[in-house]
């Protein structure tokens, strides 16, 4: 009998999928302990394998333990794994590996419930849900985003993403960088021709926000190097602006407002989703500052040294062997990034109840993060129940392994990038549209998916610490490790869903697999744990590597297994359209996770 899963949209299952490979290792488990009571919960070490459909490798370790021989111990186990319904066969192999061999039917029965849970595939949520403060996408105020804004921005929105799928509550933070000495120069020469930011139309686009904030940081600047006197109440400013001084507090307010016209025009740009509330940058923090230097003085955590308010640790030297403190408060009364990161941990421990708090920032600066996280620690801000993680990202080179600038040397503007990932995504998907029949609407739209899609996911795909090469044109690259390869893979199988006519998805749990299938199945009951594993260790890169193989796997059962073949029995027709279906669904989730679009026609 055919199983047809649910197929109307918004089925929502809480009861998740049991994965194949949980099954199996449960049967290992039961069959460990029956024939050696004293391994109590031992893990088999179970993992896929190319000769057969698993191997479990942990009877090695046990039989050390218990100083017997790893062969017989492994035949003792197979005589009391109980075979039939889920595992097919099972047998030792070399000096005590197991190898373990499936049922069609339980890969049939696993993907069909997968299948009928529209909106998880079978992802449960975490056991014990909490709060996560993410910090992520940090541009500054007045000042053009460049290519190293580019990879806080798309990690963290993977990161927020793959946590909120998986139960977490999640509070998005962009720490934007709006205070400091530099807003003196840009009060002070707005404030003197008051009609520089004065807007003739009441919307600018983005572009023009940031040139407007460009042409006037360029001249205040340009003043403030030759004028002394201009210098001189420039410096005032910085006071006044520190002191909350209203006039001052508004004229700033000018220059915050522009810049997020522009901040918000490049993260649409990035199909990311940026909302106001979530901006709460330096200045948000600066009613707390004093008194999270006196908690940390009061405490002894910190010391005054030759007048700053410092903190000092072990392990943390400079070129000369002296201690080198992480000053909270500088000798002349003014605060530096230490003092804004500890309010921040203040704010979000105590006030937003967070349990964990993530911060996506360049790896450059982990001595820094390094010595704030120990100095919340030692002030009992951060604690067993509270911990920090600095998701440290390596640096965007060109295609010479430097530092990935322009021909000018000018650090690559991050609009500039896109525009450009765009346009050569726009070529290729042109070039393919004549055989779909697209309009030249879908083209241009198509052509923003893949474009962005394809920097994101070279970005992505990438374990964060690393350094990346970015290459446009292995980027949009129709062929290997890319986004598009798989935007492709979803396109063609949704083709072929629309090809189907009147044959529709259905499981058969009666039919005989095809080593194709079969791969491509057991893959696919992998998804809940790869989601899962990469939530929780913030890596989606993890997530990007298991869905290229999906996609590869799919290639090789296009060549070996035919979908709707007019020789192959209905019921054959009917299990492969759900496999490949939910293969669709599995890829359209999974980039979805990564913040990358599925366009259905490419």
């Amino acid at each position: 009998m055919p199983i047809h899963p649910h197929e109307e949209n918004g089925t929502h299952s809480m009861a998740s999928v049991t994965s194949l490979s949980a099954c199996v290792q449960q049967h290992l488990a039961t069959a460990l302990s029956a024939a050696l009571p004293e391994a109590g919960s031992a893990d088999p070490l179970l993992r896929r394998s190319d000769r057969a459909d698993y191997q479990a490798n942990g009877i090695l370790a046990l039989a050390k333990k218990a100083k017997a021989n790893p062969r017989e111990l492994a035949t003792q186990v197979v005589s009391q794994v109980v075979t039939g319904e889920v595992i097919k066969d099972i047998e030792v192999s070399g000096p005590g590996f197991l190898n373990i061999t499936l049922t069609d039917r339980a890969i049939t029965e696993n993907l069909a419930a997968r299948y009928a849970d529209v909106d998880r595939l079978g992802v449960p949520f975490v056991e014990n849900p909490g709060t996560t403060v993410v910090d992520y996408a940090q541009p500054n105020v007045a000042k053009e985003m460049h290519v190293g804004h580019l990879r806080s921005a798309v990690i963290g929105d993977a990161v927020v993403h793959l946590l909120e799928f998986t139960g977490e509550t999640v509070v998005r933070r962009h720490h934007i960088g709006d205070w400091g000495t530099q807003f003196g120069m840009l009060i002070q020469y707005l404030d003197e021709h008051p009609h520089e930011l004065d807007h003739k139309e009441s919307q600018v686009s983005g572009e023009e926000a940031m040139s407007n904030l460009d042409r006037l940081y360029k001249t205040a600047r340009k003043l403030f190097d030759s004028d002394e006197e201009f210098k001189t109440r420039a410096r005032r400013r910085v006071v006044d602006l520190q002191a909350g001084d209203p006039h001052t507090l508004a004229t700033w307010q000018k220059f915050v407002d522009e810049s997020k016209i522009y901040f918000f025009s490049v993260f649409e740009k990035l199909d990311m989703e940026v909302r106001d509330p979530d901006i709460v940058g330096e200045s948000g923090y600066n009613d707390m500052l004093a008194e999270t230097c006196r908690l940390l003085e009061e405490s002894g955590v910190a010391v005054r040294s030759e007048g700053a308010l410092c903190v000092f640790f072990e392990d943390v030297k400079g070129p000369d062997g002296n201690p080198v403190p992480l000053i909270v408060q500088k000798s002349d009364g003014g605060y530096g990034y230490a003092a804004t990161d500890l309010s921040a941990i203040r704010d979000r421990v105590f006030r937003l109840k967070a349990n964990t708090l993530v911060y996506v920032v360049d790896a450059r600066q982990s001595l820094h993060f390094r010595m704030v996280f120990e100095t919340a620690r030692r002030a009992d801000w951060l604690g067993d129940d509270v911990r920090a993680h600095q998701l440290a990202f390596g640096t965007v080179l060109g295609k010479d392994g430097k530092p990935f600038k322009t021909r000018e040397g000018v650090t690559v503007k991050l609009e500039d990038l896109l525009d450009e990932a765009v346009q050569r995504a726009t070529a290729v998907v042109r070039e393919k549209a004549g055989k779909v029949g697209l309009t030249e609407q879908e083209i241009e739209e198509n052509g923003r998916h893949v474009g962005v899609g394809a920097v994101k996911y070279a970005d992505l795909s990438t374990s964060a610490v690393r350094d990346y090469k970015f290459d446009l044109d292995q980027m949009v690259s129709l062929n290997g490790d890319t986004a598009v390869y798989l935007q492709y893979a979803y396109a063609r199988i949704q083709s072929i869903l629309r090809k189907a006519g009147e044959a529709r998805p259905a499981a058969h749990p009666e039919l005989e697999l095809a080593p194709a299938e079969r791969a491509l199945g057991l893959h696919l009951d992998a998804f809940a744990e790869t989601v899962t594993e990469a939530a929780a260790e913030y890596a989606p890169h993890k997530l990007t590597a298991y869905l290229y193989q999906l996609a590869s796997l799919l290639t090789t059962f296009y060549d070996q297994c035919q979908v709707l073949s007019a020789d192959n029995p209905p019921a054959v027709v009917e299990n492969r359209l759900l496999l490949v279906d939910l293969t669709a669904r599995t890829l359209h989730r999974g980039m979805g996770l990564l913040g990358i679009r599925t366009p259905e026609r490419l």
